[in-house]
């Protein structure tokens, strides 16, 4: 060939080259982009099957705050219209039977978000009663001439909102800022339970504007977040509603389900006095004849979640899930009234089973990535789908196809951007020779020729798992973008591999995970020449930080960690907000005397092997593990000379929430990797 012709056949190639990459223009992901995604949720189908009604959240993350709004889609086509345009939170859509309205939560003058209604056809939306302390959970009757909702209160003064908003303003203007409990359960989460607030259901009727109190002299902790879950008999005239039935000073908790006639409170019945462990969830069924709910049998251990049937005229309580060993997380029942749906974790994915009540059998449908909000139609499933690549967007599963495809595509524009590596699902043996699962996720513009390092991504929980799912905390592809291969392994304890798998580590949380982590690395580096074993992280939340802080004490093959939110001292955690299945997951009790059990899985106690750099991350809002767990093994590691870093957040729990804060999070994280692993 000519050296010319050679030479504009090269030039021709590279401008072909470059133009494809620039058309392509894909880039990593960032922390930014997490924040650029509209998030979808709340997503309810209306009583025709017609319309679906979901909220999408925007953030803007200069004023470090988001808003969220109602949209509508109509189901046949597609098409999608924004019903709300509030500046601040709408959520908790609700349908009235007529298919035409819908009730929902709004935040838009005051302190407290207000019950509000509107039009699928348009219009403003109009406030349909004001509370002291705000509305949430509303629920129509089925006549649609009442609507059910749920609203905190002060029981001394339930029939004084006057008086209730005098006190309320009292309370803010207080200098006085002590928290007093003789209770063992006193906080939860981020928040006291010191005030006295107890949540109260309510009825309004639309037209007289009538409003009444289901549940007068409710005066219990109903729920540890303060919630009230309930529903409506399809007659109207009964409610059910799960709550807690112990009493001061809370030794233990236990969740039951209460049923009552509207009108008659006080001759409210528990329906699952019996069972010691926790039930709720309950629904009607269409026809009106039983009670659907969820239940678990072992008290203080981890258990799977049944379903359950009760039939109101027998009282006959059956299992319906009894030999599944799986845990069942939510039930929808079909307009046939023949058909539910359950769903289920499954294999690190999500699986939806059918139960037909004639014939009594369950069938597994079909499994996909994380699914929320199912809605049952007649020849359809409507869901919130998401995976590790892709968050939520409203998909849809045909009966008759056995097909699921995306109805939505909120995220097409941004996703398209983004050049995500390719991911896996593997199966090693873990401890005891079990199969365990991984997911593996490469970074972009993979090249098996070079060299990268490996990055551990390690859950909570214990008793969670890595799912086909997205997540805006922990993204698996924004871990893997500057160019880390990252392994998420669920190790024995997590959950959707049978019970027996899930109990495994009981009593020894630090043994089989981490010889499941150790096993896992050992076999991807067999696996994978690709993978560099001289820079390898290990890095995990909550659980995972305690795996991470047990790692410290116990090897030095990586290159470095990051702990957030982990438990370093075992004993501490007697000062989480749950302590109650405490003493099992330990294997004894400090006022049992059972220090040595205790200590043996602590990572306290195995601090003078520490010698690998690690990042420490936590909120001093965080109960669950409190932050004096991550201030300490922070203490011991300079202490001890080992290199670390601390990142405390003065306004953040156990998760970190806010736009910036998390932002920042990520590049502490990242920052910390490129430090160690270069």
């Amino acid at each position: 060939m000519p050296q010319v012709r050679r030479y504009y056949l090269m030039i021709s190639i590279f401008l072909l080259f470059g133009y494809t990459l620039k058309a392509q223009g894909k880039r990593p992901i960032t922390a930014d982009d997490l924040w650029a995604f509209k998030r979808l949720s709340g997503f309810t189908v209306s009583p025709d099957n017609r319309y679906g009604c979901f909220v999408v959240t925007d953030y803007n993350v200069k004023e470090n705050k988001g808003n969220s709004d109602l949209y509508l889609i109509e189901l046949a086509t597609g098409k999608t219209k924004r019903l709300t345009t509030n500046v601040g939170s709408d959520n908790s859509p609700a349908w009235h039977p007529n298919s035409r309205t819908i009730a929902f939560i709004s935040k838009r003058e005051g302190d407290y978000a207000q019950l509000h209604q509107i039009d699928i056809d348009g219009g403003e939306a109009s406030l349909i009663t004001e509370m002291p302390m705000g509305a949430a959970a509303p629920k129509f009757f089925p006549d649609g001439k009442r609507i059910a909702f749920v609203s905190t209160i002060l029981p001394a003064y339930e029939n004084d909102f006057d008086g209730m908003k005098k006190n309320l303003k009292e309370r803010k203007d207080s200098k006085m800022s002590a928290k007093v409990s003789e209770n063992r359960f006193f906080r939860y989460w981020d928040t006291w339970l010191t005030d006295g607030y107890v949540p109260h259901l309510y009825s309004y009727h639309i037209e007289t504007k009538e409003r009444k109190d289901l549940t007068p002299g409710l005066n219990a902790l109903v729920s540890s977040d303060g919630s009230l879950d309930y529903d409506i008999s399809p007659d109207g005239q009964w409610i059910t509603f799960t709550r807690n039935s112990s009493h001061p000073p809370y030794a233990q908790l236990n969740s039951d389900v209460f049923l009552f006639k509207v009108g008659e409170y006080a001759s409210a019945v528990n329906i699952t006095a019996d069972n010691l462990d926790d039930d709720g969830g309950a629904v009607f069924s269409k026809d009106g004849k039983s009670l659907w709910y969820s239940r678990s049998f072992e008290k203080n251990h981890p258990d799977l979640s049944h379903v359950v049937r009760y039939d109101l005229t027998s009282k006959e309580h059956k299992v319906i899930t009894d030999k599944m060993d799986r845990s069942f997380g939510s039930y929808t029942e079909s307009d046939n009234k023949k058909d539910w749906y359950f769903v289920a974790e499954d294999m690190g994915r999500t699986s939806v089973y059918n139960y037909n009540t004639q014939n009594q059998k369950i069938e597994k449908i079909f499994t996909e990535g994380g699914m929320a909000n199912m809605n049952v139609g007649a020849d359809k499933l409507w869901f919130l789908r998401t995976s590790i690549s892709s968050p939520a967007e409203i998909w849809e599963y045909n009966f008759k196809t056995k097909k699921a495809g995306a109805v939505t595509s909120f995220n097409k524009s941004l996703l398209d951007s983004l050049d995500f590596g390719k991911t896996e699902s593997l199966t090693f043996k873990g401890a005891d020779n079990d199969d365990v699962q991984m997911y593996v996720v490469y970074p972009p513009n993979f090249d098996p020729n070079k060299k990268y390092p490996l990055v551990h991504m390690i859950h909570g929980g214990p008793h969670g798992a890595f799912g086909d799912d997205w997540s805006y905390r922990w993204n698996a592809h924004a871990f893997a973008a500057p160019g880390y291969v990252v392994a998420l392994i669920n190790f024995h304890g997590s959950t959707g591999f049978g019970k027996s798998f899930m109990k495994s580590i009981v009593g020894a949380h630090g043994d089989k995970p981490f010889t499941d982590i150790m096993r896992g690395t050992d076999y991807l580096l067999q696996k994978y020449s690709f993978l560099d074993s001289t820079r390898m992280a290990a890095s995990g939340g909550s659980y995972g930080g305690y795996l991470v802080n047990w790692i410290a004490g116990h090897t030095n093959r990586f290159k470095c960690l990051i702990s957030h939110a982990g438990v370093y001292n075992l004993m501490g955690q007697f000062a989480s907000d749950v302590t109650f299945d405490r003493v099992i997951n330990y294997d004894g009790s400090p006022w049992a005397g059972r220090y040595e059990q205790i200590n043996r899985w602590s990572p306290a106690f195995f601090a003078h092997n520490f010698s690998t750099p690690m990042l420490i991350i936590h909120g001093e809002k965080d109960y669950r593990v409190v932050v004096t767990q991550g201030i300490e093994i922070y203490g011991v590691l300079t202490g001890k000379g080992v290199p670390a870093r601390l990142v405390y957040y003065p306004n953040e729990n156990h998760w970190i929430l806010q736009p910036q804060n998390s932002i920042y999070w990520n590049k502490e994280v990242r920052d910390w990797f490129a430090r160690w692993l270069k």
